[in-house]
């Protein structure tokens, strides 16, 4: 008894594409003539060097903005909520904690702590110098993981004991400045208006060290009742809060949210508060890390073209070789969509092995610096000592994926002149 079977347009499917990539293979292992190998090695290594330079790229730039955000963000927090008729200068107008604000504050979407402080300027004197300092003074909850990282030497200061501390952290930078050291103690002028400058000491408690070294000379964190003493303040009265969120991506909207909160809650009191945003205090750095994305969309958009350019060129190489090869499929009875098919597979073959090597020197050479901070900068002007990186899976993925379906995407175009090869013509003459 004869069986007959109808084949499934699935397994016809498959067969087509298993025919394809097949020849496509045998295409791709073929020696082929010393021109198409030497132009195929180039648009590979074209593929792989600019998938190294996209690479090192966006880990440079990553790098940059996290780590100055992160910075800035340890020095001042996300959101900062101070009195609307404060003067943007360190004799700051106090206002009163309130409860029902920090609760509010704690209910918003994404909110991850609100910190009091309390800010005085002064100037730090030795006797041989005297430099202008901003004395920021915080309490026990206070989170020091951006200091903590930091920490060059000695201990983080004592604050919230039940005995006030005068305990400082000073950064490396003033230190070496005002050639100070751990356990030093230093004498601060405080200004006060219509009177004598007012004098205190304080203790050293240790050193610190950001990279940020206009910010590192300010900074000097310390208990914020000896800023409230200094304030003639009482304990209830603060510069403002300092609140983080846990999705920095979301700043503005937080921002706003905050906004929202102080409007809706009742003062207590007679002052107005506002809300200041890291991005709102920091406009110019902010806009300096914004321009830097401005040059990685050129180099990528360079790189991709150059890429492009190449494999074009390899392609139709391969193409003009193989013309005899498809005048023979097309009198067998192959399409021209299979047709072009094999050649796109086969530069995808191409593309990937210019990746496989890119990803492998543009990995290696920013591990490279990241462990060895081979590549220096200079600190006044990029506010680090070495060129950042970092590694981002999110960004990795994508970067490797959109690359090699854009590339292969494009290869469709030139496999087009296909179409215009015909069977009876290339058979007899080739």
């Amino acid at each position: 008894m004869l069986l007959c079977t109808k084949s499934s347009p699935f397994r016809t499917e498959m067969s087509k594409i298993n025919t394809e990539l097949f020849i496509a293979r045998r295409i791709a292992a073929s020696k082929g003539g010393a021109g198409r190998g030497v132009m195929i090695r180039i648009a590979s290594l074209t593929v792989g060097i600019g998938m190294a330079v996209m690479i090192v790229s966006l880990a440079v730039i990553t790098g940059f903005r996290n780590e100055i955000t992160g910075k800035l963000i340890g020095f001042g927090a996300h959101v900062q909520v101070v009195n609307l008729d404060g003067n943007n200068s360190l004799e700051t107008n106090p206002i009163p904690r309130n409860p029902i604000l920090e609760k509010h504050l704690s209910e918003i979407p994404d909110f991850a702590a609100a910190h009091p402080f309390a800010i005085k300027g002064g100037i730090l004197k030795t006797d041989e110098t005297m430099q202008g300092i901003m004395l920021k003074g915080v309490d026990r909850d206070y989170d020091w993981s951006f200091f903590e990282q930091n920490l060059r030497e000695g201990e983080l200061p004592r604050v919230g004991d039940s005995l006030r501390t005068k305990d400082i952290l000073i950064s490396t930078t003033l230190a070496r400045l005002m050639k100070l050291k751990v356990d030093d103690r230093v004498e601060m002028l405080f200004i006060r208006e219509g009177r004598s400058p007012r004098r205190d000491r304080f203790k050293i408690s240790g050193l610190y060290d950001s990279g940020f070294e206009e910010l590192d000379k300010m900074v000097i964190p310390t208990d914020i009742r000896n800023v409230q003493r200094l304030n003639g303040w009482d304990s209830t009265q603060i510069t403002g809060y300092e609140v983080t969120t846990d999705a920095f991506s979301q700043l503005d909207r937080f921002a706003d949210e905050v906004y929202d909160v102080l409007v809706q809650t009742d003062p207590i009191g007679e002052e107005s508060l506002m809300a200041v945003s890291i991005r709102e205090k920091f406009p110019n750095l902010f806009d300096w890390l914004q321009a830097h994305n401005v040059n990685v969309a050129v180099i990528i958009t360079i790189m991709l073209l150059v890429a492009l350019l190449n494999m074009i060129s390899a392609l139709l190489i391969i193409l003009l070789e193989r013309t005899r090869m498809i005048g023979v499929l097309k009198a067998l009875g192959m399409n021209n969509r299979s047709l072009q098919k094999i050649f796109v597979i086969r530069s995808a073959f191409i593309v990937l092995r210019g990746m496989f090597w890119g990803n492998i020197a543009g990995v290696a050479l920013c591990l490279l610096q990241a462990q060895t901070h081979l590549v220096k900068l200079n600190q006044s002007g990029y506010f680090l000592s070495s060129v950042p990186i970092e590694l981002n899976w999110d960004w990795w993925i994508g970067l490797n994926a959109g690359t090699f379906i854009l590339i292969v995407a494009l290869m469709t175009v030139p496999t087009l002149i296909v179409s215009r090869i015909r069977p009876d013509v290339t058979i007899r003459y080739q």
